[in-house]
């Protein structure tokens, strides 16, 4: 064997060896158990938005994330880990939530994700604790009143890897559909004419309108989109403390309290103790 052929030999060997360990190791982390770890080490980490306004929108100023899933997901903190508990957060997108959830690189997910049978296919969902609908955001003046009211001459402005654009389809299939990377690019894409609606969950779409006077909510709700916390399977301990959590918040009036900082107390969307869909 030549000299060169013994280097590359002596050099590929441990290269290869790193690479397994490596997936060996992607692989435990995404597979340990957390409920066990967090006794441990004290912190979850939570998959959130930084774009939604209302649930979790990153403040320049502070560089800290606010919103009421945030708050949701430090409430549950504190009642599983006590005071002490730690609470990090990490930016997803409809898009990146899931597989970062299944690479171990979040615990879970609180990121206005609606409970669907497909996606229980993938993942385990807690109760519901925001009961959200899918609605349109027009500017005001708007020739469209109601979902019934969009034809093959109107787009809609949806997030990719959302439902809404399935619901979109089902109750307007007439309409044209332009697909964003998040709702901020999807707003943004509205405000410029380059659709004539957007549609996602009305509390998002409520949180888009609170600081926009120019555009408005129309026709109400037309679909039931509960939000659930996401937690990869095979995490039942750790999901049942996030239900034990929760019921806790709605007894001892902690859920109402954040519920009502984020939204009108006549607000749709209060979720009711240990819903599920």
């Amino acid at each position: 064997m030549s000299k060169i052929k013994k280097l590359v030999s002596f050099l590929f060997i441990p290269l290869m060896i790193m690479v397994v360990l490596s997936g060996c190791k992607g692989e435990s982390v995404a597979n340990e158990n957390i409920a066990k770890r967090i006794e441990k080490e004290p912190t979850i980490t939570w998959g959130v938005k930084y774009d939604t306004r209302l649930f979790g929108m990153m403040d320049i100023k502070t560089r800290k994330v606010e919103g009421f899933d945030i708050d949701i997901a430090k409430a549950i903190t504190k009642e599983i880990l006590g005071k002490d508990g730690k609470a990090d957060f990490v930016e997803v997108t409809s898009k990146t939530r899931i597989p970062l959830l299944k690479n171990g690189n979040i615990d879970a997910i609180i990121a206005t994700m609606t409970i669907t049978e497909d996606r229980k296919k993938q993942v385990d969902f807690s109760d519901i604790y925001f009961d959200a609908g899918q609605s349109l955001l027009v500017k005001k003046g708007s020739h469209i009143k109601d979902i019934k009211d969009l034809t093959s001459e109107d787009t809609v402005l949806a997030v990719k890897g959302s439902t809404s654009t399935i619901n979109i389809r089902k109750h307007a299939p007439d309409a044209k559909i332009l697909e964003l990377e998040n709702y901020a690019e999807a707003f943004t894409a509205l405000q410029s004419g380059q659709g004539q609606a957007m549609t996602t969950d009305n509390a998002i779409l409520l949180g888009m309108a609170s600081e926009n006077d120019e555009y408005e909510l129309t026709g109400g709700t037309f679909t039931n989109e509960p939000y659930g916390i996401a937690i990869n399977k095979g995490q039942e301990d750790f999901l049942k403390e996030v239900n034990t959590a929760l019921h806790k918040m709605h007894d001892n009036g902690t859920y109402n309290k954040i519920f009502e900082k984020w939204f009108p107390k006549d607000a749709d969307g209060r979720a009711k103790k240990g819903a599920q869909f």
